[in-house]
C-alpha cells in the first residue's frame, strides 16, 4: 500500500533514538519527509515549541496534525498505510 501524499515534517535530534525509529519508519515505508535537527536550529526549535507547546522530540507534523514521540500506529492512521 502507497503512503497518502502529505507534507511530512520531523522535528528531530541527532542522537534521539525515537527520532532515528520514526525516520527509519518513513524510508521502509517510502514517506518523503522534512527533517529539522532542532539541536542546531533555533528558528526551527522555536518553532516546534510555538506550534506543538512541546519541548521534547521527536515531533512530527503530518499535514498539519502533530504527533508527539514515535506512535507507529497514529502514523499509519494518519499516512493511511
Amino acid at each position: 500500500m502507497v503512503a497518502k501524499k502529505v507534507d511530512v515534517k520531523i522535528y528531530s535530534t541527532p542522537t534521539c533514538h525515537f527520532c532515528h525509529a520514526a525516520k527509519d519508519f518513513f524510508s521502509a515505508n517510502n514517506v518523503a519527509f522534512t527533517d529539522y535537527d532542532v539541536a542546531a536550529d533555533l528558528v526551527k526549535r522555536k518553532e516546534m515549541i510555538e506550534k506543538s507547546g512541546q519541548m521534547g522530540v521527536p515531533v512530527i507534523d503530518i499535514g498539519g496534525t502533530y504527533v508527539v514521540g514515535f506512535d507507529e500506529g497514529r502514523l499509519r492512521e494518519l499516512l493511511e498505510i
